[in-house]
């Protein structure tokens, strides 16, 4: 399912709890970073998932999104397009599925998006989650 209602969108964000981020890397300048430290800041309860880091932004740190020991509302990526696939196949491994796989700007999948259709789950492409938060919060 894709989103591209508003209203929508905006009710998407007020739902949403917790979220993983794929790619996280707290390096000042990366927008994952920045992002990231907007939304913490907005409440939200990140959980940063990288191979190889285990202290991002002061938070603990999971090798894999099927690492995560709490069920995510929204998994968003911060990886190239061409790994976008693998990690749907990762979420579709999840016991409990999340409302929304988003994928940031410049970030397309067409392949994971078929793959995660029929799953109930809303993907979003070529969005900043940041700027969507900044202008849709509290606009349902």
């Amino acid at each position: 399912m894709l989103i591209v209602d508003k209203k929508k969108l905006a009710a998407l964000l007020d739902e949403v709890k917790v979220i993983a981020v794929i790619g996280a890397v707290d390096k000042p300048g990366r927008p994952v970073d920045r992002v990231c430290r907007y939304m913490i800041d907005a409440g939200y309860q990140i959980i940063p998932v990288h191979p190889k880091r285990q202290d991002v932004w002061g938070l603990k740190t999971y090798k894999s999104v099927t690492d995560i020991p709490v069920p995510v509302d929204l998994v968003n990526l911060f990886r190239a397009s061409e790994f976008c696939a693998g990690h749907a196949r990762e979420v579709l491994e999840l016991e409990n599925m999340p409302r929304c796989f988003w994928m940031q700007e410049g970030i397309f999948s067409p392949e994971a998006r078929e793959l995660l259709s029929g799953n109930n789950i809303t993907v979003i492409e070529d969005r900043c989650i940041m700027v969507d938060h900044i202008n849709l919060a509290g606009k349902k």
